[in-house]
C-alpha cells in the first residue's frame, strides 16, 4: 500500500511541465521588467505569490459549504438508485455501439455503470467502473497489450461523456459570488452532446487508419474468459428498460438541446432549486433515509473540498505570478486578436490548452479565472472556461490510468479520437456561450 501511495500520478510529468514553465515564465518577464523599468517587477511578483496563496485557501474555504450541499444531494440520488435507471436506459444503446463485447458480458455492465456516474458527475464512483470495464475488455483481446476498437471507442466516449450535472464547476462559481452558478448546465449539455457525437464518429473512422488484427497472438488461441468470481464483483448493470423507454428518454434528452439554447437564461434560476427538491423527493420515494445520506454525501464534500487546497495553491500562485509579472498580458495581447475572432478569449486559452493535460490544473486555472474582478463568472469568458471545465475531461490522465490498468502500450488511433472530441467539445462550447451570454 505504501509504494501505491508513493507512485506517481500518471498526468504528474506534464503537470511538473506546465507548473515549471508557468513559474519560471513569470520570473523571467519579472526580472526583464526589474533590470529595464522602475525596479518595482520582483516587489510586485512576490506580493502576487503571498496574496494568491492566500486566496486559494480563502477559496477552498468558501467551496466547502457548497460542495457539501451539492456531494449531499448526490449522495441521496445515488442511494436511491438513480445510477442504475440511468444506466438500464443507456443499455440498448450501448449494445449497439459495442457489437463486438456480448451483452451479458461484465464489461458491458462495468462501461454502462461508468458512463451514468459520469454523466452524474460522481468521478469516484466513475473511475472503478472504469478501471473494472477496462479490465473485462481486455480479457476479450487477442493481442494483450493492443487496443481493441471497444477499448478505443470506450475511452473516447469516456473523455467527452454527455454531462448532466458539473456539480464541482456550479460549486465553485457559487462560491466566488456568481448570481447564476446553474448558468453553465444548458452550455454543458450542448458542448459535452456535440463532443460525444463526435468522439463516436472519429473512433468509427480513425480506425481504418489504424487497423486491428484479430488473429491471436503467439501463444494465445483464444480471447480470455472472466472468471465467474469477477463476474460476481461487477455492478449488476442488467435488467434493461423495453427499447421504447430507451428511445423515450434518448429524445428528451436530445429536446432538452433547443429547449435550453432557447430558455437557458430564463431556466437556469430554477435549476438548483428544483434539483434539491427533485432529488429529495426521489430519495423519500425510493425509501432513502434522506437526512442521513445527505450528511454522508456532506461529508465527502467537506473532505474534498480540503484536499484540493494544495492543488490550488500551487496552479494560484503560479497563475498570480503570471499575471504580476506581465507575461499574461503579452499573452493577450499577443493571441488575443486571433482567438477573439472565433470567440475564444485569450484569458481562456489556457484553460483549452490545459484541460486535457491535468484536471486539477485547469480547475486552478479556471477559479484564478472567474475570480478575477476584471473577469467574474457571469461574465462571457466566466461562462466560456466554466463550461469548458464541466464539459471536457483530462485526456491524457484518462488514457493513461485505464490504458496502464490492462498494460496496453499500443493504443492505435484512442488518442487521436478524443482529442478530435475535445477540439469539437471546445468549439460547441465557444458556439452555445457565444449565443447565449455574449
Amino acid at each position: 500500500m505504501a509504494d501505491c501511495r508513493r507512485r506517481q500520478s500518471p498526468e504528474a510529468p506534464l503537470v511538473n511541465a506546465v507548473f515549471f514553465a508557468i513559474v519560471a515564465t513569470a520570473f523571467g518577464f519579472a526580472a526583464w521588467g526589474q533590470v529595464t523599468g522602475d525596479g518595482t517587477a520582483m516587489a510586485a511578483l512576490s506580493k502576487a505569490m503571498i496574496q494568491s496563496a492566500g486566496s486559494a485557501v480563502t477559496l477552498a474555504i468558501g467551496l466547502i459549504g457548497v460542495m457539501a450541499l451539492f456531494l449531499g444531494l448526490m449522495k441521496v440520488a445515488e442511494k436511491g438508485g438513480l445510477l442504475t435507471i440511468i444506466a438500464r436506459l443507456i443499455r440498448p444503446l450501448m449494445v449497439r455501439l459495442f457489437p463486438d463485447v456480448p451483452a451479458d458480458h461484465p464489461a458491458m455492465g462495468a462501461m454502462i455503470l461508468n458512463l451514468s456516474a459520469n454523466a452524474l458527475g460522481l468521478g469516484n464512483a466513475a473511475t472503478p467502473f472504469g478501471i473494472r470495464a477496462m479490465q473485462e475488455l481486455d480479457r476479450l483481446n487477442p493481442k494483450p497489450g493492443v487496443a481493441t476498437d471497444p477499448m478505443a471507442l470506450f475511452l473516447a466516449i469516456n473523455t467527452s461523456s454527455v454531462t448532466l450535472l458539473p456539480t464541482g464547476v456550479i460549486a465553485l462559481r457559487a462560491s466566488v459570488g456568481s448570481h447564476d452558478p446553474a448558468g453553465i448546465l444548458p452550455t454543458t449539455l450542448v458542448a459535452t452532446m456535440v463532443s460525444t457525437a463526435v468522439a463516436i464518429t472519429a473512433t468509427k473512422l480513425y480506425r481504418r487508419f489504424a487497423p486491428f488484427d484479430a488473429a491471436p497472438a503467439a501463444g494465445q488461441t483464444a480471447p480470455r474468459q472472466a472468471a465467474t468470481q469477477d463476474r460476481d464483483s461487477v455492478p449488476d448493470a442488467s435488467g434493461a428498460y423495453p427499447g421504447w423507454v430507451s428511445a423515450l428518454a434518448l429524445a428528451a434528452l436530445l429536446a432538452l438541446v433547443p429547449l435550453t439554447v432557447v430558455y437557458g437564461r430564463a431556466l437556469s434560476p430554477w435549476i438548483i432549486p428544483l434539483l434539491a427538491v427533485g432529488f429529495l423527493a426521489f430519495g423519500l420515494m425510493r425509501r432513502v433515509r434522506v437526512y442521513e445520506a445527505f450528511v454522508e454525501g456532506a461529508k465527502d464534500g467537506f473532505e474534498v473540498a480540503v484536499k484540493i487546497i494544495p492543488y490550488l495553491v500551487a496552479i494560484l500562485v503560479a497563475v498570480g505570478m503570471f499575471r504580476a509579472s506581465g507575461a499574461l498580458d503579452a499573452l493577450v495581447h499577443a493571441l488575443g486578436p486571433w482567438t477573439a475572432q472565433v470567440g475564444l478569449p485569450a484569458q481562456a486559452l489556457p484553460m483549452a490548452l490545459l484541460r486535457p493535460l491535468s484536471g486539477s490544473g485547469a480547475y486552478g486555472v479556471l477559479a484564478s479565472i472567474i475570480q478575477n474582478p476584471q473577469v467574474g463568472p457571469d461574465s462571457y469568458t466566466g461562462y466560456l472556461v466554466s463550461t469548458l471545465q464541466g464539459s471536457t475531461e483530462t485526456t491524457f490522465y484518462v488514457l493513461a490510468v485505464y490504458f496502464g490498468a490492462v498494460q496496453v502500450r499500443h493504443i492505435r488511433h484512442t488518442l487521436a479520437a478524443a482529442l478530435t472530441a475535445d477540439l469539437a467539445g471546445i468549439a460547441a462550447a465557444v458556439a452555445i456561450c457565444s449565443y447565449l451570454y455574449r
